[in-house]
């Protein structure tokens, strides 16, 4: 009888916390909508221009180069003329020192004390450096001591650098802004997940002299529709390169707990019966086909191979899966 009692309690608190749950996401979901019923934005009039641009990627769920560690999660480096820009951190899952970051900026000759700024995406740990960051609002390098030199950070969301990696604090940005010469902060997009809740993503946008605008996205969370959406407002250019990653984990996910694949469930605005799926991999595309870039690159730490896989049935030689360590030439 005590065993049954238990059992009728655990289930009581697991139908609590679900219904809780669903409460909450439905909460988030009316926040976002109305957020981005009122925001607007208007033309950067003079974003400026570059002539090359290189992204490099560091961190990622493939690697071109046997040397070099890889992981669900992302860092890139990005050279825009003499704009030295990393953008997010990586995961370090396994609280190594040096972390997959710092081992394969050493294999790849990139220094921390080149950068002009680093750039957040988002807050999310596979982005920031770890759960415990994303649940502490740090970031952090590496599991061990490395120090960032006195330059801006910026961020969707108050930030700070861990105790083992020392540096400034993030600033906050959420509307559009010019960083640098040609490279456009184009401010967040809210967007309601289950069990992450309330997030909002920034991406960068680069202006490419004679080509047009290249997206870098860290996880798209806010939907390449409404990326695409952002970029028509603030620009006149066309659309010549996306790259990064849109979220796309339908067929099968990097992340598990168990042998439940969580991304699909929480990558999602929708309850979690209707996850993600390949039919939401067919709307990216149409979406993508919109503004027919000259260049696909999408990154494998949230999107199945199975999306990588219509995207380069779809865009053909224009394609690629971005691993670490190959650079993208603009």
């Amino acid at each position: 009888m005590t065993v049954i009692k238990l059992l009728v309690t655990l289930l009581i608190v697991a139908g609590l916390f679900f219904a809780r749950t669903l409460w909450k996401l439905s909460i988030i979901r009316k926040r976002v909508a109305r957020e981005i019923g009122e925001t607007r934005v208007e033309k950067i009039k003079d974003p400026g221009s570059v002539q090359s641009l290189t992204v490099l990627p560091l961190v990622d769920y493939y690697a071109s180069r046997d040397d070099l560690k890889t992981e669900a999660a992302v860092s890139y480096h990005i050279a825009a003329d003499g704009t030295n820009i990393l953008m997010d951190v990586g995961a370090n899952g396994k609280k190594e020192h040096p972390s997959p970051l710092i081992h394969n900026m050493e294999k790849l000759g990139v220094r921390l004390e080149d950068l002009t700024f680093l750039y957040i995406s988002h807050v999310h740990l596979d982005h920031v450096g770890g759960m415990r960051e994303q649940k502490t609002r740090q970031f952090s390098f590496s599991a061990g001591p490395v120090t960032l030199p006195a330059i801006p950070v910026y961020s969707p969301e108050p930030l700070k650098p861990s105790a083992r990696n020392p540096g400034p604090d993030a600033r906050v940005i959420n509307e559009p802004v010019v960083l640098a010469d040609g490279v456009v902060s184009i401010g967040t997009i809210p967007r309601a997940l289950y069990l992450l809740g309330y997030t909002v993503e920034n991406a960068l946008a680069v202006k490419i002299e004679g080509k047009g605008i290249a997206l870098i996205i860290g996880c798209g969370h806010q939907t390449i529709e409404r990326i695409i959406e952002r970029a028509r407002a603030l620009f006149d250019d066309p659309i010549y390169a996306i790259i990064g990653g849109l979220h796309l984990p339908g067929g099968g996910g990097r992340m598990k707990i168990g042998p439940v694949d969580i991304q699909p469930i929480v990558g999602t605005d929708r309850f979690p019966w209707n996850k993600m799926n390949l039919d939401d991999t067919r709307a990216a595309i149409e979406a993508v086909k919109k503004v027919n870039p000259e260049i696909l690159a999408l990154s494998p730490h949230d999107s199945s191979d199975a999306s990588l896989d219509m995207f380069s049935q779809a865009f053909g030689d224009r394609f690629q899966v971005i691993q670490a360590g190959r650079p993208i030439v603009l």
